[in-house]
Protein backbone atom coordinates (compact mmCIF):
# COMPACT_ATOMS: atom_id res chain seq x y z
CA UNK A 1 0.00 0.00 0.00
CA UNK A 2 1.42 3.54 -0.67
CA UNK A 3 1.98 5.77 1.99
CA UNK A 4 -1.01 7.75 0.79
CA UNK A 5 -3.63 4.82 1.08
CA UNK A 6 -2.22 3.92 4.46
CA UNK A 7 -3.42 7.41 5.59
CA UNK A 8 -6.50 7.10 4.25
CA UNK A 9 -7.01 3.62 6.07
CA UNK A 10 -5.90 4.90 9.40
CA UNK A 11 -8.11 7.99 8.82
CA UNK A 12 -11.19 5.60 8.38
CA UNK A 13 -10.01 3.71 11.28
CA UNK A 14 -10.03 6.86 13.91
CA UNK A 15 -13.54 7.65 12.48
CA UNK A 16 -15.13 3.83 12.95
CA UNK A 17 -12.78 3.54 16.26
CA UNK A 18 -14.79 6.87 17.48
CA UNK A 19 -18.19 5.29 16.45
CA UNK A 20 -17.45 2.17 18.12
CA UNK A 21 -16.97 3.80 21.16
CA UNK A 22 -20.41 4.22 21.42
CA UNK A 23 -21.78 1.20 21.07
CA UNK A 24 -23.77 -0.84 22.92
CA UNK A 25 -21.18 -3.80 23.48
CA UNK A 26 -17.40 -4.06 22.87
CA UNK A 27 -16.27 -2.84 19.49
CA UNK A 28 -12.44 -2.72 18.52
CA UNK A 29 -11.54 -1.78 14.54
CA UNK A 30 -8.94 -3.49 13.04
CA UNK A 31 -7.49 -3.18 9.43
CA UNK A 32 -5.87 -6.51 7.03
CA UNK A 33 -4.94 -6.28 3.57
CA UNK A 34 -6.38 -3.42 2.86
CA UNK A 35 -9.98 -3.86 4.84
CA UNK A 36 -11.06 -1.83 7.57
CA UNK A 37 -12.87 -4.14 9.92
CA UNK A 38 -15.46 -3.54 13.18
CA UNK A 39 -14.52 -6.55 15.38
CA UNK A 40 -16.82 -7.51 18.33
CA UNK A 41 -14.95 -8.11 21.62
CA UNK A 42 -14.90 -10.85 24.26
CA UNK A 43 -14.74 -9.03 27.46
CA UNK A 44 -15.86 -12.04 29.77
CA UNK A 45 -14.68 -13.18 32.81
CA UNK A 46 -13.06 -16.12 32.10
CA UNK A 47 -11.34 -13.55 29.04
CA UNK A 48 -9.88 -11.37 31.41
CA UNK A 49 -8.66 -13.17 33.66
CA UNK A 50 -6.52 -15.45 30.94
CA UNK A 51 -5.53 -11.67 30.04
CA UNK A 52 -4.36 -11.02 33.82
CA UNK A 53 -2.46 -14.40 34.34
CA UNK A 54 0.18 -13.49 31.48
CA UNK A 55 0.37 -9.73 32.27
CA UNK A 56 1.04 -10.36 35.59
CA UNK A 57 4.03 -12.82 34.66
CA UNK A 58 5.13 -10.48 32.26
CA UNK A 59 5.57 -7.56 34.94
CA UNK A 60 7.17 -10.06 37.71
CA UNK A 61 9.78 -11.59 35.33
CA UNK A 62 10.33 -8.57 33.23
CA UNK A 63 10.79 -4.75 35.22
CA UNK A 64 11.49 -2.07 32.34
CA UNK A 65 8.73 -3.72 29.85
CA UNK A 66 5.05 -2.60 29.80
CA UNK A 67 2.19 -5.00 29.71
CA UNK A 68 -0.82 -3.61 27.83
CA UNK A 69 -3.80 -4.61 27.29
CA UNK A 70 -7.09 -3.20 24.56
CA UNK A 71 -4.13 -0.81 23.00
CA UNK A 72 -4.11 0.36 19.56
CA UNK A 73 -1.53 -0.81 17.54
CA UNK A 74 -0.56 0.70 13.89
CA UNK A 75 2.47 -0.30 11.93
CA UNK A 76 3.73 2.76 9.40
CA UNK A 77 5.23 -0.07 7.08
CA UNK A 78 2.28 -1.95 6.54
CA UNK A 79 -0.54 -0.08 7.21
CA UNK A 80 -2.16 -2.58 9.71
CA UNK A 81 -3.70 -2.04 12.43
CA UNK A 82 -4.45 -4.39 15.60
CA UNK A 83 -5.80 -4.33 19.36
CA UNK A 84 -4.08 -7.39 20.82
CA UNK A 85 -5.60 -8.41 24.05
CA UNK A 86 -2.18 -8.64 25.57
CA UNK A 87 1.49 -6.88 23.93
CA UNK A 88 4.35 -6.53 25.79
CA UNK A 89 7.15 -3.79 25.08
CA UNK A 90 10.27 -2.53 26.35
CA UNK A 91 8.37 0.73 28.13
CA UNK A 92 11.37 3.50 27.74
CA UNK A 93 10.25 2.47 23.64
CA UNK A 94 7.06 3.66 23.32
CA UNK A 95 6.18 7.43 23.96
CA UNK A 96 3.41 6.93 26.58
CA UNK A 97 1.25 9.38 25.39
CA UNK A 98 1.40 8.42 22.23
CA UNK A 99 -1.88 7.00 20.61
CA UNK A 100 -0.85 4.03 19.36
CA UNK A 101 1.98 1.85 19.73
CA UNK A 102 4.30 0.97 16.81
CA UNK A 103 4.87 -2.87 16.44
CA UNK A 104 8.00 -2.70 15.71
CA UNK A 105 8.85 -1.96 19.48
CA UNK A 106 6.59 -4.98 20.65
CA UNK A 107 8.32 -7.92 22.00
CA UNK A 108 5.13 -10.21 22.11
CA UNK A 109 1.56 -10.16 21.26
CA UNK A 110 -1.01 -12.85 23.40
CA UNK A 111 -4.39 -13.04 22.22
CA UNK A 112 -7.41 -15.09 24.04
CA UNK A 113 -9.05 -16.80 21.50
CA UNK A 114 -12.76 -15.32 20.92
CA UNK A 115 -16.00 -17.29 21.29
CA UNK A 116 -17.40 -14.66 18.69
CA UNK A 117 -14.67 -14.23 15.93
CA UNK A 118 -11.89 -17.21 16.90
CA UNK A 119 -10.82 -17.21 12.59
CA UNK A 120 -9.42 -13.13 13.77
CA UNK A 121 -6.71 -14.72 16.02
CA UNK A 122 -5.98 -18.62 14.69
CA UNK A 123 -5.98 -17.07 11.09
CA UNK A 124 -5.74 -13.71 10.04
CA UNK A 125 -3.77 -12.76 12.82
CA UNK A 126 -1.66 -15.34 12.55
CA UNK A 127 -0.75 -14.67 8.75
CA UNK A 128 -0.40 -10.45 10.01
CA UNK A 129 1.37 -10.54 12.84
CA UNK A 130 4.52 -11.38 10.99
CA UNK A 131 4.35 -9.28 8.91
CA UNK A 132 4.15 -6.08 11.06
CA UNK A 133 7.55 -7.28 12.60
CA UNK A 134 6.15 -9.28 15.98
CA UNK A 135 8.31 -11.58 17.24
CA UNK A 136 6.46 -13.94 19.14
CA UNK A 137 2.60 -14.67 18.86
CA UNK A 138 0.99 -16.82 21.89
CA UNK A 139 -2.57 -17.93 20.87
CA UNK A 140 -4.48 -18.89 23.82
CA UNK A 141 -7.52 -20.81 23.34
CA UNK A 142 -9.95 -21.07 26.11
CA UNK A 143 -11.93 -23.12 23.81
CA UNK A 144 -9.96 -26.57 23.45
CA UNK A 145 -7.33 -25.33 26.22
CA UNK A 146 -4.12 -25.18 24.25
CA UNK A 147 -1.52 -22.68 23.87
CA UNK A 148 0.59 -22.10 21.11
CA UNK A 149 3.99 -20.18 20.82
CA UNK A 150 4.13 -19.00 17.41
CA UNK A 151 7.59 -17.53 16.87
CA UNK A 152 10.73 -17.12 14.01
CA UNK A 153 9.17 -14.80 11.44
CA UNK A 154 10.97 -15.61 8.33
CA UNK A 155 10.41 -14.87 4.40
CA UNK A 156 10.32 -18.42 2.71
CA UNK A 157 8.84 -19.66 -0.33
CA UNK A 158 5.82 -19.22 0.40
CA UNK A 159 5.03 -16.07 2.14
CA UNK A 160 6.17 -14.04 5.43
CA UNK A 161 5.22 -16.16 8.10
CA UNK A 162 5.65 -17.60 11.97
CA UNK A 163 8.33 -20.60 10.99
CA UNK A 164 8.25 -22.21 14.74
CA UNK A 165 4.45 -22.63 16.25
CA UNK A 166 5.09 -25.17 19.78
CA UNK A 167 1.79 -26.01 21.10
CA UNK A 168 0.72 -26.71 24.73
CA UNK A 169 -2.26 -27.68 27.03
CA UNK A 170 -3.52 -25.55 29.91
CA UNK A 171 -1.08 -26.14 32.82
CA UNK A 172 1.85 -26.42 31.30
CA UNK A 173 5.02 -24.17 31.67
CA UNK A 174 5.14 -22.58 28.46
CA UNK A 175 8.34 -20.97 27.22
CA UNK A 176 8.43 -18.11 25.21
CA UNK A 177 11.45 -15.79 24.57
CA UNK A 178 12.63 -14.42 27.90
CA UNK A 179 9.19 -15.44 30.20
CA UNK A 180 8.57 -18.94 31.10
CA UNK A 181 4.48 -18.68 31.78
CA UNK A 182 2.85 -20.90 34.50
CA UNK A 183 -0.73 -22.07 32.65
CA UNK A 184 -2.22 -23.41 35.46
CA UNK A 185 -4.57 -20.42 36.21
CA UNK A 186 -6.06 -20.41 32.81
CA UNK A 187 -9.84 -20.93 33.00
CA UNK A 188 -11.30 -22.94 29.97
CA UNK A 189 -14.76 -21.52 28.25
CA UNK A 190 -17.94 -23.38 29.23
Amino acid sequence: MSPEQIQRMHEVVQHLSEYAEHLEKGWKVETTDGEVKLVMTTRNLPHITNVDVFRNQIREQTPGISAVNDTDMTDPVTGLEKVPDLMAFPTEDVDPQAESVNPRAVLLVVEIVSTINPKNDLVTKLEDYPRMGIPLYVVVDPLNGTITVHSEPEEGPDVLRYRSSIPYEFGDVVPAGKWTFNTSGLIRYR
